[in-house]
Parts: structure tokens; sequence; C-alpha cells
């Protein structure tokens, strides 16, 4: 794209890294596929420059690239301020109109210097409608409303705030601006003892957000639609407005333009009026009539041109703030018609019309992939139509719990309705039909869905060809849970007994099987380790499956093979899923397991089965040349002895002699030819293992193993026993290396979780389920480090779902407020702010089972005490230990900033603004793109900085060309490429790029978010190393008031510079920042103290940055260069001696890095780079 973001200097390198293996289940590559010189020299490409020649102005020039469609040329056209007015046009080259959807180099004739000229179209009803929306648009360019109100994919970024427009686009201080002296003394309410903590400083006020008024009112004209003889005329529909002068006019948009009209509020007069000016723009019209209007909008519009790209272009997915400040309400007419259109479900009248989401969905995965511009033009178009499905499906949800939606099945009661809403199907999340009344009622049905999802993740990262799911988005609000999903062709023309012919509808009573789903299937057990496998249906005959038995497998009217309910994808979880007469590992039952829980879908994570599979094959034992005897492996600490923890044979034996499966299995074609007492020990270490191969390593689960009601063939009793003890092997690796892995990494700071959802994430990428937070948090209070973990906390987050679930929609902001009074103020007796009574209606309807399911009346809220809320909480905690995000995030709320009212003794109902839903959906990845950051990764941590930052430029290329210019993954990019120029000495670009990073940040995760914390604190970084220390402290003060915050007077930067070790400068931190502010404030001039030098203030900000310059001696580098040297010998030797004996295969492992390969540096190789961490 043009907006993408600068990254020249990867168009201009010659040499590429090699391209890994893609995880797509398979390890050989497609037949046809091009080598990847061949695939980098297409993208390689060229840019090149035209000329554009619009009505009204001066000829420009624009730098395009081959690869961008002649849409993106309307998309620039459609954002420059001298041509933001312009929507209906088409470009034609020598006369020849260019289709939108072409790429720019299969424009035959189109080259260096070819004049594009850009001709005004006739308007339809629909363009006419996108010429408003935009206008609107423009008007409200720099209004944050939306932003707020988390509509249109708009977010905040508050960087520009901070630094009051002193850094333009390239990152660097914009010349002739002179900096006022500013006062950097911390504020009060951020100060060690400070009791007040004010929300009003987590929303500053950006200048530019004042109201800059064009026009009064703009809005549809009530003389709409137009009558038959004026469509006649052209006529396509009227605008009613109202000018800075307070003139009223109204307009009519025909075919050809805008006009004046002389209709009236109670007059339709559509003859035109004067001045009897016909304008193809509405902006060009308005200015004609107001001259307020040209001032003030050429004003707003340069003030929109001059803001950071990334402020404006909309992210992929919505992202929500938790608070914001009281705003009035102005008139909106584009906002007004889609409620209208919304609440009365004619979706298919508004612009866009209704997308068959399901045959986007799958489409866009039948795309070509044999080389590298097809995967990526195939993973582009994925990730666009998946963003736009959630953000549909997330606005169905919504109006499903509002009641703006009719149900397909209106006479069942409220639980068990089903929806259909732009082509989206939505469900509740309830137990219909006691379909798990053997799993938990209500509660397996609420977390069946995100179990489902994850499935749906699962297979489509494998990625199999002929192999579909469903588009599935789960979303949380109200205290409802919805699922959304699309619809498979035809399934609503039969029943589900009929579609199914694969799976089990009825939770393994009676079973089908299909070969063409198993040959699919199959070619998915691998990557996913999943056993192929036999069960008994009710019939006592032997089934096939490759899958869970609840995977159900539907040929929909389209021929595609579908599979959903995936939510047994992974086996169970026996550490919470206890089974008469089946015992666990000892430790298992030390830590208080197998342990009831309320539901029985309990499923390890993809993840852990990942890690204990790869630990299997590493793990080696003491003995290995004596396989007789009893075998001891090491562990992980002992959290109770601080000694490692020695586990026998019985439970780790299949552990024990993975390593020599590793090293010394055969491939099978050689098996007979090998030493007879080789093929002997391979076969009884692949058995010990759990291997499904005597000649291979290669472990895989089998996900109906302790299912209810599945029974398995007499034949298979032996297959079956080895899975049994491999589920509990697993569950005895979870707790024994997983837990202490994990809370070894937050002491040694390979990993910093700093709120409720990092924790999760860091949890979840070592495939423990948020249920075991209790016992890392016993871990956690047992350790010696327990004070540099005590920012490891949470709040429960399952406690307020009840409270808002069922309230009717009128106390609503009641109960909310109630309930945050109740949970965080300490005033005693709080006091509910019931509705008015005499806004209640007397008369009651007794026959309510038909209301919609957000139009409940539940009271019970109203009763609500902090000491029965809190006893609430701590039951919950014990018994479920699902200690999740904060509340104000899981929950999704706005706070207004009147924090007094909303913590005083009665709360404030104004205070509650908005309630969001929290959206759950799959993140397509970028293949490609994804392996070369890995490999950058690797490059940097192995010390070759300038090979690494080459290949994360060229990972920013590729993320570009997928995501398009907002992405997590591309902010990730952006740091890292910051801090590799930091490193190596080029401040500006450190600078641009660390610019950019903290907008991406700030745009996408949420200004509130960790990592944009952490943003904060590298710009101030790179900013004092290129000496803007006034704009650098405006930074670090800012990133420890939101820590301060977030973690209270022990800030995230005393546990950090505690946990490197600098003790005095942690102890000393306040007085030390006081003075630093002191001196800055007084431009480092007469000095009466001493304050710290800008060496050591430097060193402190690498410090705390995770950057860490080590000085070495020359005897250090002789020694160093010795050691590489011996190293390499020693590998060359090993070498040669494995071409020398006989060639023994083994598994080969994934290519890439590491799971965390930022928190695991390596010794860096190059004695002069310093070592990354963090």
């Amino acid at each position: 794209m043009l907006l993408n973001g600068d990254c020249p200097e990867s168009l201009k390198k010659e040499e590429r890294a090699p391209e890994l293996p893609r995880e797509n289940g398979l390890d050989e590559a497609e037949p046809g596929e091009e080598t990847t010189g061949q695939e980098v020299i297409v993208i390689q490409d060229t840019g090149f420059s035209v000329k554009i020649l619009a009505p009204g102005i001066e000829p420009f020039s624009l730098q395009v690239s081959p690869q961008e469609m002649v849409q993106e040329i309307h998309q620039v056209l459609m954002d420059r301020e001298d041509t933001c007015h312009r929507t209906c046009f088409s470009l034609h080259l020598d006369g020849n109109m260019l289709d939108h959807f072409s790429e720019l180099r299969s424009v035959e004739g189109l080259q260096e210097g070819s004049v594009l000229r850009v001709v005004e179209e006739p308007y339809t009803v629909r363009e006419a409608r996108i010429h408003v929306r935009h206008v609107r648009d423009l008007l409200k360019s720099l209004d944050p409303s939306d932003a707020f109100n988390g509509v249109d994919c708009n977010s905040l970024s508050f960087l520009s705030v901070f630094t009051d427009g002193d850094l333009g686009d390239s990152g660097k201080r914009k010349k002739g601006l002179e900096m006022d002296p500013i006062d950097c003394t911390p504020p009060e309410y951020i100060l060690p003892g400070s009791r007040e903590r004010p929300l009003c400083p987590l929303q500053p006020q950006n200048r530019d957000w004042k109201p800059l008024q064009c026009l009064k009112v703009l809005t549809m004209s009530g003389w709409n639609p137009p009558p038959g003889n004026r469509k006649m005329h052209g006529d396509l529909m009227y605008l009613f407005v109202i000018t800075a002068e307070d003139r009223q006019v109204s307009i009519t948009a025909s075919t050809r333009g805008f006009y004046l009209n002389q209709s009236t509020a109670y007059h339709f007069n559509p003859k035109p009026a004067s001045p009897r000016f016909l304008s193809h723009s509405l902006v060009e019209l308005l200015n004609q009539i107001s001259p307020t209007f040209k001032k003030n909008f050429a004003v707003l519009q340069k003030k929109r041109v001059q803001r950071h790209p990334f402020e404006r272009i909309a992210t992929p997915f919505q992202v929500y703030s938790w608070t914001a400040p009281q705003a009035e309400h102005a008139m909106d007419c584009v906002r007004a018609e889609d409620a209208y259109t919304s609440r009365l479900g004619y979706e298919e009248h508004i612009p866009g019309q209704t997308r068959d989401w399901n045959e986007e969905l799958q489409t866009t995965r039948e795309l070509p992939r044999k080389n590298l511009p097809e995967r990526l033009l195939r993973e582009r178009a994925i990730f666009k139509v998946h963003s736009d499905f959630t953000a549909a499906a997330t606005r169905g949800a919504m109006a499903v719990i509002d009641g703006n939606v009719m149900a397909i099945n209106p006479s069942e009661e409220t639980k068990m309705q089903m929806f259909i809403w732009n082509n989206i199907f939505f469900s509740l999340g309830f137990d219909v039909r006691d379909h798990y009344k053997d799993f938990g009622g209500d509660v397996a049905a609420y977390v069946a869905p995100t179990n489902d999802l994850n499935g749906v993740r699962t297979y489509n990262a494998v990625d199999v060809e002929g192999l579909y799911t469903l588009g599935t988005v789960v979303v949380d609000y109200r205290g409802y849970r919805v699922t959304a999903q699309s619809i498979i062709p035809g399934i609503l023309e039969r029943d589900q007994e009929q579609s199914v012919i694969y799976g089990s509808i009825d939770f393994g009573k009676t079973v089908m099987s299909h070969p063409r789903y198993l040959e699919l299937l199959e070619r998915t057990s691998r990557p996913l380790k999943i056993l192929r496998h036999r069960v008994l249906n009710d019939r006592d005959e032997e089934v096939e499956l490759c899958s869970s038995v609840e995977c159900k497998g539907i040929i929909g009217n389209d021929g595609r093979h579908y599979i959903l309910d995936l939510l047994r994808t992974f086996p169970p979880d026996l550490n919470f899923l206890p089974v008469p007469g089946e015992g666990l590992p000892e430790e298992c039952t030390r830590a208080g397991f197998p342990r009831a829980h309320r539901h029985k879908l309990c499923c390890l994570r993809q993840e852990l089965v990942d890690a204990f599979v790869e630990h299997s094959r590493r793990q080696t034992p003491s003995r290995l040349n004596h396989p007789g005897a009893p075998t001891e492996v090491f562990l992980s600490p002992d959290p109770a002895h601080g000694r490692p923890a020695r586990v026998s044979e019985r439970s780790w034996g299949r552990l024990g002699v993975a390593q020599l499966v590793e090293g010394s299995c055969l491939p099978a074609g050689r098996v007979s030819t090998a030493d007879p007492r080789s093929r002997e020990v391979i076969r009884n270490a692949c058995k010990a293992v759990g291997s499904i191969s005597s000649t291979a390593f290669d472990v895989r689960f089998n996900p109906d193993i302790f299912s209810p009601g599945v029974r398995f063939p007499e034949s298979c009793q032996e297959e079956v026993r080895d899975q049994k003890q491999l589920l509990k092997d697993a569950a005895a690796f979870l707790l024994s290396c997983q837990i202490p892995g994990l809370v070894k990494d937050c002491i040694e700071h390979a990993v910093l979780p700093m709120d409720g959802a990092t924790l999760a994430e860091v949890m979840r990428q070592r495939g423990i389920n948020m249920r075991y937070l209790g016992k890392v948090l016993d871990l956690v209070l047992r350790s010696p480090a327990r004070e540099q973990l005590d920012h490891i906390y949470v709040s429960d987050a399952r406690v307020p779902q009840t409270p808002s679930q069922g309230v009717e929609l009128s106390g609503l902001s009641a109960a909310i407020s109630h309930f945050l009074n109740c949970f965080l103020s300490s005033y005693p007796n709080p006091v509910a702010h019931l509705p008015a009574d005499e806004l209640i209606s007397k008369k009651r309807n007794r026959r309510r089972r038909n209301r919609p399911p957000g139009a409940a009346d539940n009271t019970a809220w109203a009763v609500m005490t902090p000491q029965e809320l809190w006893k609430n909480i701590c039951q919950e905690a014990k018994n479920y230990f699902d200690f999740s995000l904060e509340w104000c995030v899981s929950s999704a709320g706005a706070l207004g900033p009147q924090h007094e009212g909303l913590w005083g003794p009665r709360p404030v109902v104004e205070d509650v603004l908005n309630i969001f839903p929290v959206v759950k959906h799959v993140n397509p990845k970028a293949s490609d793109a994804f392996h070369f950051f890995q490999s950058g990764q690797a490059k940097v941590q192995q010390g070759f900085l300038k090979e690494g930052c080459e290949l994360i430029n060229e990972a920013l290329n590729l993320f570009n060309n997928v995501y398009g210019a907002m992405h997590v993954e591309i902010c990730a990019c952006l740091r890292l490429l910051a801090r590799l120029h930091y490193i190596m000495g080029d401040y500006a670009e450190a600078l641009s790029n660390q610019q950019k990073a903290v907008l991406m940040s700030e745009r996408v995760m949420g200004i509130e978010h960790p990592n944009t914390i952490q943003e904060y604190n590298n710009i101030g970084l790179v900013l004092h190393g290129v000496m803007e220390y006034d704009l650098s402290l405006r930074f670090l003060e800012n990133a420890l008031a939101v820590s301060t915050k977030y973690h209270g007077p022990k800030s995230l930067k005393v546990a950090l510079r505690g946990g490197r070790g600098i003790r005095r400068s942690a102890f000393h931190l306040t007085p030390e920042e006081v003075s630093l502010n002191f001196v800055s404030s007084e431009s480092w001039a007469c000095l009466s103290f001493t304050a710290p030098s800008m060496a050591s203030v430097l060193e402190q900000l690498n410090v705390i940055n995770g950057i860490l310059f080590i000085p070495l001696s020359q005897k250090d580098l002789e020694n160093l260069k010795a050691e590489v040297a011996r190293r390499q010998q020693l590998q060359e030797a090993s070498r040669n001696r494995e071409k020398a004996e006989e060639p023994m295969a083994t598994e080969p492992e994934p290519a890439g890095a590491p799971e965390d390969s930022a928190s695991q540096p390596q010794a860096a190789k190059d004695p002069s780079s310093p070592s990354l961490q963090g």
C-alpha cells in the first residue's frame, strides 16, 4: 500500500535469507513451487512515478508500486488535502478507464512518467451516500468521539499530545520550533503515599480536539426519497444543512452533482435555488454558500494531513478504551442512518449490501499458494475478509442481545433461540436441550465456544487443502456469550442427522466415518499430534476416526468438506477430570490433584502438547548404557526444598529414553539392514516414549480417552492403556516443568507479565491454562523472590458476569456503577440507584418467556453488598482458580472521569458511559513474514545485528503486504528495528521507527496496554540518546505515571531495577527523578546540587529498557575468539565423524526460532555487540 510505512532499504537488498519451511502440515514443498530467489525478484519490483491530472488543481507526481491496485490510488486521492473531497471518479490512461481491482503491473502502457487523468463519474444513490459519509468523516477527522465509542475501527493515540507536534513524520523535531520551558515535576497523585487516583490524567486532551465548527447541521432531509417524477430528472436524495452563519438550505444530490433547491421544512420545491451552482462535490458547493465553512474546512484539512498517517488509518480490529471523557451528543446523519437501518434489520439497503461470508472465507483459502507472490495475495485476502467478518459478527451479536434481531425460532424459550443476521448464524451460550447435561450443563455450554474457537484456530493454522472450517467469532456482551458462525450452504434445508456424515451428534453413541474425511484429517494428525483410532458405535461396530467423536463432518451444497464442533480437538486434562479407578503420578497427587471441575471439557492446550513432545524428545536418562537399571531423571527444582526433583522411571520412563530415539532412529527402508541390537534398542525406545512407530519418534494423543460415553474395541485395549499413561505423564509434566519454568522466567526477567492480560498470554504460551493460576501463585508465594513478583496480580472476571446478565437495559448503567462501588469503594454500605418508580410501567406482562435476551428485569444486583461480593470473589477464586483480566477491561465498560462520584457512598450512574463487547476470534498469520521475523530474531541473538536488521526489514515489508499498515506484528518489527538502530548508533532511524512503534501500539493494543507503556519508555530512551532531553522527560514521566497508576508506588521501574540488581538506584528512584526533572526544567543551568551525569542517566535508561552494553578487554576478546574457534573445530570434527559412520535419520525438528526467542538470549558471537534482553 502507499501508506504502509517507509522501508526502501528492504527493496534495495540483493541478498536474501533462504525461506524457512512453512508449517502447513506437510514436510515436502508443493509441486511447482518456485525458488525463493525467483519469488523475491517478483517482490522486489521497483516503484515508479506517475503524474495525476485532477480537475481544478495543478498536476502532481505520485510514487506507486507495481504490486498495488488502482483502487489504492483512489484511496490516496481521497486522503490528499487538495483532492480529499472527491469520491465518485475514475482514472483514465490514454483515454481508457482503469479497472479498480487491477494491479498496476497488469495495466498496459503504464510506466514511469505516465499521466493518469481523474474523470468525474455520474452519481448513483450508493455513490451519493458514500460521498456524504466521506464528507462527514472529513468534518470529524479530528474528533475523537468515534475512537472513544469504538466505532469503525477508530482508536486513540496520544503521542502528539506529549510531543505537542514537535516530531515530524520522519521522527525528528520540526525545524523552526522553539521549545517552551516545561515543568516536569511529578504530579502529586503519582508520588508514593498519594491516595488520590484520578482518571482524568489517563485521557490527555489534545488541542486539536477542540471543535472547529464548519457546519451546524448536515442531515438527511425529510423529503426523501424523491418522488417518481423527480427521479426521472436525476434526483437521488435530499440533504438539509444549517451553515455556521445560521442559514438553512436544502440540497439536491443528483446524478450530475449537488445543487441548492427551494424546499423548506414545510414546503417541497425541488427547483434549483439561487445561486444556481452545480458542483460535482458537496464540499465545493458548501464553499460557495458559506464563507465560514470554506475557511474552517481548509484549516481542518491542513491539520488532518499534518497528523501522522498511523493516527488516521483504521485498525484491522476494533480496540476499546475503558475510560472516556463526558462529551456533548452532536447531530450526526450518518450515525443516525446506521442505527436506523441496523435496528430494523434492513442491512441489505445500506452500501455494500449483504455479503456471503462463508463463500468469501472459503474462496480466499482456495487461492493458489505455489510461490511467494501468490501466498502474499492469498494471505492478504484471508486477513481482509476475516477482519470484515469479525466486525460484522460483533455488530450482529450486539444487535441480538439488544433485541434488534428476530429469532428464527421465536416460539422457543429465550435461552434456546437462534438468530440469522447478515448471513451469519448466532447462538447463545446456554445448554440447549440438555446437550451438555453430562458435561456440566450451562457451564460447559459457556466454555464450549472458546474451545471450538481454539480448534478452528488450530486447523486453520495447519491449512490443509480441501478441509474447511467455519468462520467463528465468540462475543461476550452484557453478561451473555454469543457464538457467531458462517453458514454452510444447505445446512438449513435439512436436519442435522441427515447432514453429518462423519463424527457423532450425541457424544459417541452413534458414530459415523467417511473415507474422504479420514484422508483429510490424516494430513492434520501429524502437526496436531492426533492419533488415528477406532471406537465402537451403538451397534458395537468399529468406526475409525482421526479426531474426537464430537468433531462433525458435513459436505455442503457447494461440495466442500466442512468440519465443526472442534471443542475437543486436544486431549483432556486429567488434573481436572477425576476418573474412578485411575490414579495420577505422584507429582499430581502431591499438588492436590485430581480436582473436580465445574465442567468436563477441560483440555490441554496445544502449546503444552507441543512442549511435552519436545521435552520427551530431548529428555536424557542418567544411565543410557544400562537400560535395565532404574532410571532417574532430574527435572526442574522442587520449589518446596530448593533442589532438583527426582522422578522415577514409573512415571517418566517414557521420557527418559527420548534422547536415544532422537539420535538413533532409522528410516523405515533401512531397518532390515541395521544392526539387530540397534533395531531392538530403537524399538524399545520408541515403545517407551509412547511413539506410534517402532522406527521413528512420533508421539500422538487420542482425544477420546476418558471421554464419557466413548467405547473402544477389545483389540485396542493395549493402545488405550498406553494412551492413558501418556495423558498422565502430560499432566505431571505441566505441574513439574511448565509452572516452575514460568516462575523461574519471571524471576530472571525473561518474561515480564505486567497485568492480567500479559500474565494470561505468558501462561498460554507455555500451555498453562488459567485454571492453574492458583498453583502459579502458590509457587510465587513460596519463592524467595516473592517481592520481585508482587506485580503479578489479577482480578477475577467471572463474578461480574452474573450481575450484568439479565439486567433490564434501563437499569444497566445503575447495575454496573453499583457493582463497581461494591468492588472498589471502601464505603461499607453503598446504596443502589434504582430507576424512578414513575418510569416503570404498572402494566406487566406475565408471559415473558419470548423476551429478547437482553430485555430481562433482574434486580438482584440492587441488594449486593461489598461483603457479599468479595465473599463471592474469594469463593470463586478458591473453587475455580480462574484469575483473568482486570474487570474494566475484561467486561469492557467505559467510565467517565468523575471518579469522586463513582467511588462515593452513592454511585453516580452518569459515570458509566458505555458498555463494549469482548471479542475473541482467529488471527490469520502471515507465514512467510513470520519466518523472516524469526530468522531475524535468531540472528540478533547470535550477535549478527546487521544481518538480523536486514531480515527484520524484509519481514516488515512482507507484513505490510499482508496486513496493511496497522498490526501487532508490524509493531513488533518496528520496535525491534528501533532497538537495533539505537544499538548500532543510528539514532535518527531509531527515533523514526520507535515513533511509529509507539503510534501503532497505541492504536492496535490500546493506550493502557503494558506494551504501550514500554514503548513510552523506549522512545524516551531514544530521545535521550539524541539529546532531546525535554521530550525524553515527557515520555519517561508519562510511562512512570501510567505504571504507578496500575502498580502503585512500587512501580514497574522499581521492579525492573531491583531485578537487575541495581538496588541503590531502585531505592533512590523518586529523588533522582525529581532532581533530574528539576534540572531539566531549569534548562540545565544554575545547578545548586550535583545531578547525575548524562552517561550514568543513559546507562540506567538502557538497563531499564533491557539493553546492556558489556565492555570487553583485549584479553576477553582474545579468549572469546579462541572459544569460538574451538567450538568450530569441534563442530567440524563432529561432521566428519558423522560422514564416516553409518548415517542415522531422525525426526526432523520444526524450523524457526524458539517459542519465545526474544526472551532467551544466547551468547553473542560478535564481541563488540551488546546483548539484547526483553
